[in-house]
């Protein structure tokens, strides 16, 4: 559920050190940096990262791992800094070259974690590099497929999709939280890792659970 969940990632973040703990602020801070320019109130990152441990936790991952990816996981979109509010905010379709911009936030990303030596860092810069791959190989920037793509990638890939989806955005109204569900099972095996869209749609309950408490509690 969500308490628990949100209780889990509190007694990891309360096991760090001091310095993990600064660590951590510094993570969150950079993923909001994304988040500033198309508007978001931060409760993207928190819902995604939420979505991403739920289904560590189903994968069977360690408590290393799945501390790992709540971690990286606010930084996938870092690399948005980097893309004009034109192309971030514009309310309709994208022209082919300002897709060609956007897209280039994975890269951007990979490039400003890259160097770190933090392990939570170095997890994110594969994230931000990799979450817009897509398991049938059609994805950017590297067009990976399948168990190519890093796991961590694979889980927020489908929390990051379906959140958009139930989200407001510039271009689009929300979904409804059946309908984003619906997404994720047509995906199935195609934009989606088959095993993570399963635990996903077996668990819609958890989810939904950290769908309505985060949007309440960020009211």
């Amino acid at each position: 559920t969500y308490a628990q969940l949100r209780s889990i990632a509190v007694s990891e973040a309360e096991a760090r050190t001091e310095l993990g703990t600064r660590e951590m602020e510094a993570l969150l801070i950079l993923g909001r940096l994304s988040e500033y320019n198309d508007h978001e109130t931060g409760l993207h990152i928190i819902r995604v990262g939420l979505y991403s441990l739920l289904v560590a936790q189903l994968l069977g991952e360690s408590p290393e791992r799945r501390r790992l990816l709540y971690q990286a996981a606010p930084l996938h979109d870092v690399g948005k800094i980097a893309v004009p509010e034109s192309i971030l905010l514009k309310p309709g379709p994208l022209a082919e070259h300002e897709r060609e911009i956007m897209q280039q936030h994975t890269v951007v990303g990979h490039r400003i974690l890259s160097d770190a030596r933090s392990p939570s860092l170095q997890a994110g810069a594969e994230i931000a590099l990799t979450h817009h791959e897509r398991y049938d190989g059609f994805g950017y920037p590297r067009g990976l497929r399948g168990t190519d793509i890093p796991l961590f990638s694979r889980i927020l890939s489908v929390a990051d999709v379906f959140d958009a989806l139930t989200s407001h955005r510039p271009y689009k109204e929300p979904w409804s939280f059946e309908r984003a569900l619906e997404l994720v099972a047509a995906e199935r095996g195609k934009q989606f890792d088959p095993t993570v869209a399963d635990l996903f749609l077996e668990h819609r309950d958890e989810v939904r659970d950290i769908f309505l408490n985060a949007e309440l509690k960020g009211r």
